[in-house]
């Protein structure tokens, strides 16, 4: 991730509106998509700076195309514990 000025840190009821928004549209557009179908309007770079948090805390990936996809499962994560999988 090449290192950019950040001119607002998003607030956590920002960051939850893009995760609730990903969640309900994964795999079906991209960024930009993405960013015009929030329900409350913000500036492109926080957006940009909320789906960089989310990528390198594992919630999202981004394809080849550029389709974002919600990767977050906290209960699939519990299960597998539960049945004696091993994570490093």
């Amino acid at each position: 991730m090449a290192e950019t000025s950040v001119l607002h840190s998003p607030t956590l009821e920002s960051v939850i509106m893009v995760e609730k928004t990903i969640q309900k549209y994964s795999q079906e557009c991209g960024k930009y998509q993405l960013w015009k179908r929030l329900p409350k309007k913000m500036m492109y770079q926080t957006f940009q700076t909320i789906l960089d948090y989310l990528e390198n805390s594992g919630k999202i990936i981004i394809d080849k195309d550029g389709c974002v996809i919600w990767t977050y499962n906290p209960e699939m994560i519990r299960k597998l514990i539960s049945q004696g999988a091993k994570l490093r």
